[in-house]
């Protein structure tokens, strides 16, 4: 095809990259809800922890873009013993702190990134959010670059 009508010439079929992405987070994925499953966005979100405003937190997402499929995966970003523990290879493929970009996967690359998914989402169970209500205990909360201290409701 010409440029301008269509999908040019040389641009890569995605589509075995997403089916890929896609069935590495929902087999990683059977105890978080599917917020999203359409062609080329495939979504999870907890079933327990919310966003701000009430929603189910975001946890990990594979979506085709024009040139290449986003694998989104949250817990990379909040668990950094997790990108710390990535292979040359897989880390190459990172855009930001928590976006890996591909146009074509291997199996090694799928293997470690089905991994690092599984312990990503068991880890990102326990993390805690700023916004969520505080325990009746007092716990260490980092905020703003410096050290504060929630303190329970008296």
């Amino acid at each position: 095809m010409t440029a301008g009508r269509g999908q040019p010439s040389g641009r890569p079929d995605l589509s075995s990259t997403f089916a890929t992405l896609r069935d590495i987070l929902a087999a990683n994925s059977d105890q978080l809800i599917v917020t999203a499953d359409k062609p080329g966005d495939f979504q999870v979100g907890s079933p327990t922890q919310q966003d701000r405003i009430g929603r189910p937190l975001f946890v990990a997402a594979v979506q085709t873009r024009k040139n290449y499929v986003s694998y989104h995966l949250m817990p990379v970003y909040a668990v950094p013993r997790l990108a710390e523990s990535l292979s040359p290879a897989l880390r190459k493929r990172m855009q930001g702190k928590s976006c890996f970009n591909f146009t074509t996967i291997d199996a090694q690359q799928a293997k470690e990134l089905s991994t690092v998914t599984r312990a990503g989402i068991e880890a990102f169970r326990d993390v805690d959010l700023p916004w969520a209500p505080s325990d009746t205990t007092r716990k260490p909360h980092r905020r703003a670059g410096r050290a504060t201290v929630r303190r329970s409701a008296r």
